[in-house]
C-alpha cells in the first residue's frame, strides 16, 4: 500500500498499459481518475477499480483539447480535494515512412502524446506547486530513443516526451514534484497482439530476456515512480524493454 490514500490520474487506462497502471495504483492504496477516450473500455476499468474497494471517476475526454483537461482537473479537485500522482499515458499509432507519413497522421499522432501531455501537466502543476508536492510519470518509448522504420510520427512524438520530461524535472523540482519518463519496449498490448508473428519474434530474439513483457510490468515500474520511494529520482528515463536497446 505505498499509496495509500492518494489521489492519481491515469490518462489512456482504458487498455493494455494505461488500464495496468490504474489497476496497480488501486492496489497499492490510491483512488485513480481514470481518463479514456473509449468510453466502453474506460467504464470497464473504473468498474474494476471500484471492486478493489477504492474511489474511482471516470472522464472521456480528449487530452489534446486543453479546455476538456481543464475542466476535469477543476472537477477532480472538486471530488477528491487533491492531485498527487499524473501519469500520462494516452497515445496511439499511426505508422508511416518518412515519404507516405500524411500531414493529418503526424499532427493527430503529436496532438495526443505530446501536446497532450503538455496539457495535462499544465493543468495540474499549480495545485501541485500549491502544495510542494507531486509525482508526474510520462509514457514515452524505447523508439523515443532508437528510432523505428515506418513510425515516423510516434517516435518523434515519444521522442519530445522525454525531451519535455526532463524541462519540465528541471522547472519543478525545486517544488518538490517528481518528473520521469518510463520506456516501455516490447510490451504485449491488444495493439502488439495484432501485429503479425514473423515481426513479433524478430524483436524478441534481439531482447536479452527471450520475450515479450506484460503490461503489468511496466506498471509495477511507474508505481514505484510514484511513490515516496522514489523521492530521490527526477528527471529520469527508465526503460521497461527486457534489455531490447542495449
Amino acid at each position: 500500500m505505498r499509496l495509500k490514500d492518494k489521489k492519481a490520474i491515469v490518462t489512456g487506462a482504458g487498455q493494455g498499459i494505461g488500464k495496468a497502471i490504474a489497476l496497480k495504483m488501486a492496489q497499492e492504496g490510491a483512488d485513480v481518475v481514470v481518463v479514456e477516450w473509449n468510453h466502453e473500455t474506460g467504464i470497464q476499468t473504473q468498474k474494476e477499480i471500484e471492486t478493489l474497494g477504492r474511489r474511482c471517476l471516470f472522464f472521456a475526454v480528449d487530452v489534446g483539447d486543453r479546455r476538456q483537461i481543464e475542466k476535469m482537473i477543476a472537477e477532480v479537485l472538486i471530488a477528491f480535494g487533491r492531485i498527487d500522482i499524473l501519469v500520462n499515458n494516452a497515445g496511439f499509432d499511426r505508422p508511416g515512412n518518412l515519404l507516405k507519413t500524411k500531414e493529418e497522421d503526424w499532427d493527430a499522432v503529436l496532438d495526443v502524446h505530446l501536446k497532450g501531455t503538455l496539457n495535462c501537466i499544465q493543468a495540474v502543476v499549480p495545485h501541485m506547486i500549491e502544495k510542494s508536492y507531486g509525482k508526474i510519470i510520462n509514457l514515452s518509448s524505447v523508439w523515443g530513443k532508437r528510432g523505428a522504420v515506418s513510425e515516423i510520427s510516434y517516435s518523434t512524438a515519444k521522442a519530445g516526451i522525454i525531451g519535455l520530461t526532463k524541462s519540465v524535472a528541471r522547472e519543478l523540482g525545486r517544488h518538490q514534484i517528481n518528473v520521469n519518463a518510463v520506456l516501455p519496449g516490447f510490451i504485449l498490448t491488444p495493439t502488439v497482439s495484432r501485429m503479425a508473428e514473423k515481426y513479433r519474434n524478430i524483436i524478441i530474439e534481439n531482447t536479452p530476456l527471450k520475450r515479450a513483457g506484460q503490461p503489468e510490468e511496466v506498471a509495477n515500474v511507474v508505481a514505484f515512480l510514484a511513490s515516496d520511494e522514489a523521492s530521490f529520482v527526477n528527471g529520469a528515463e527508465v526503460e521497461v524493454s527486457g534489455g531490447w536497446n542495449m
